[in-house]
């Protein structure tokens, strides 16, 4: 690990600029010159040479709105226009502090040769018993360096010296080590500030290094995990989440959520964080006991496997057709967090609702990390599809493979029909659907039980493809409602919807077959349970 950062050309072109505006101010009447230093996550990701966009601007005499505004001062002489671009600063914006979003102290950003960057004054941060929105004052570097959520991300950049300070004595120590430590004692800096549990299981998983032990006692604290419940917003819950599963800081070693939950599931936080902390809804200690079993599994599916080896390429077949995309292998994620809620029933209702009441899982999901209304939307049918999903896959399995033998591919062609309208049952996240089936059924499962069922998913989904139905969600009708009520001499009406479904069941029952009279002919015979005369 090297100790000395070598800064890229645009790197060095930024510190001569700001160095040159810290001259200038020192100049101004009434200013003193302040000194900069580069804080936190870029100079560790330099250290473990990895590149940053991201560039936080620590300031010790002044705000960053007063910098910034002197800044453009000095970029608006003439004999500073002739030496840099017009372009070179971008428009600056004042950011709030808001507390609940993590932000204690305004902030401006702005871009300077395309790099993000954050102009703020070095602080000192005090709490109270009741809040963890601290009390803000102007500090030295060391305090801003206490104050900071872990040694490894509270090391300083001094651009005027050009060598990387470590105020807390321990930053490159727990570089080696490769351990997560808070810079104070663990207890009380997880107590002022109960997110930073979340924030050090983040960093842990991201870099891929151990949690120092004395943190991991505090985290799994009983009075630290209350305050995280009941201190925090959800929405920031939900947001570091989701930076735990997908992004978007800067990768070292990339996300890795396989880490992030064995953190969560060893130090007792499941509840605390994927439950309505509203709701008196639960998963009991022995509905958490498996949920080790289906993060484990996910982690197979994006793990490259021995593919000389049969469990290794039953894996890499199913997972060529339910994880085409990042955009499914984070939704396995987020899945794969509310397995321990898939069997567990919704309350009996005082009165009855003509609404169905959503699933405790989706509940979970948003209220507990405020998920966006699509990811629920999938939590929420991959638990209502979860049975018959098992039920459609243990019923093709039993029929066997697919074949060539006249008669049964004939009598495939009705498993094909039920398959197909199966699929588009569940719908266009059907593959993310089937993944939590996958999952559900593996914490069910008896250890010795497990190469048996991943084999039996990939038969299925193997047979899927050869009945080229794994886009079948897509598939359109042959003729359109208008012309299908012409030939059926109906007027147009709700009875449309399931005429249409009907054409497309004969679709699926005849794939090389594309004269729609013979559809209508089918659906003209079934007017009776259309409703029409």
């Amino acid at each position: 690990m090297q100790k000395n950062i070598v800064l890229s050309e645009q790197e060095a072109t930024l510190r001569q600029l700001l160095l040159e505006v810290s001259n200038y101010i020192g100049t101004l009447d009434g200013c003193t010159r302040p000194q900069l230093r580069i804080t936190g996550g870029w100079v560790r990701d330099k250290i473990l040479g990895v590149g940053s966009k991201d560039i936080d601007i620590g300031i010790d005499t002044m705000t960053g709105f007063k910098f910034g505004t002197l800044m453009n001062q000095y970029l608006e002489q003439p004999q500073t226009q002739a030496k840099y671009p017009k372009d070179m600063l971008g428009k600056l914006a004042k950011i709030e502090a808001n507390p609940e979003k993590s932000k204690h102290l305004e902030t401006i950003t702005t871009k300077i040769m395309g790099l993000e960057i954050d102009l703020v004054n070095l602080r000192k941060e005090t709490y109270t018993e009741d809040s963890r929105n601290p009390q803000m004052e102007f500090g030295t570097p060391e305090d801003d360096a206490l104050r900071r959520d872990a040694t490894v991300n509270a090391m300083f950049y001094n651009l005027d010296t050009s060598e990387v300070e470590d105020f807390t004595g321990r930053g490159f120590e727990d570089m080696e080590r490769q351990v997560i430590k808070t810079p104070l004692s663990a207890y009380q800096t997880f107590k002022d500030d109960p997110l930073r549990v979340l924030r050090a299981i983040r960093f842990a998983s991201r870099l891929g290094y151990a949690i120092d032990e004395e943190d991991k006692q505090a985290m799994g604290d009983a009075g630290i995990r209350e305050a995280l419940k009941l201190k925090i917003t959800r929405e920031r819950v939900g947001i570091e989440v989701t930076k735990m599963l997908q992004g978007p800081d800067p990768v070292v070693l990339g996300p890795n959520p396989h880490q992030a939950f064995q953190l969560i599931d060893h130090l007792g936080l499941y509840q605390t964080i994927f439950s309505d902390p509203g709701s008196n809804s639960s998963i009991s200690e022995s509905g958490l006991v498996n949920w080790s079993r289906a993060y484990d599994q996910a982690q197979a599916f994006v793990t490259p496997p021995h593919t000389e080896d049969v469990s290794g390429a039953v894996i890499s077949s199913i997972k060529s057709k339910l994880l085409g995309n990042t955009k499914n292998v984070y939704l396995m994620w987020l899945l794969c967090a509310f397995v321990p809620w898939a069997r567990v029933k919704l309350p009996t209702p005082n009165k009855p609702s003509a609404k169905a009441a959503p699933s405790p899982a989706a509940t979970a999901a948003r209220e507990g990390i405020k998920a966006d209304n699509n990811s629920v939307k999938v939590i929420e049918n991959a638990v209502a599809y979860l049975a018959d999903i098992i039920q459609v896959k243990d019923a093709a399995i039993k029929e066997g493979p697919p074949t060539t033998s006249p008669l049964k591919r004939k009598q495939k062609t009705v498993g094909r029909e039920a398959q197909g309208m199966a699929i588009r049952r569940w719908g266009s996240n059907w593959r993310c659907s089937v993944m939590y089936a996958i999952l559900t059924q593996i914490t069910e499962a008896s250890s010795n039980q497990h190469q048996a069922l991943l084999e039996g998913y990939a038969a299925w989904l193997s047979e899927l493809e050869y009945m080229d139905l794994l886009e079948v969600y897509q598939l359109k009708p042959l003729i359109t409602g208008d012309r299908l009520a012409r030939a059926l001499e109906e007027k147009p009406g709700p009875w449309m919807t399931k005429a249409l479904e009907m054409v497309v069941a004969w679709q699926l029952r005849n794939p090389d077959e594309s004269d729609a009279e013979a559809a209508i002919s089918e659906v003209r015979e079934k007017k009776k349970e259309l409703g029409l005369g």
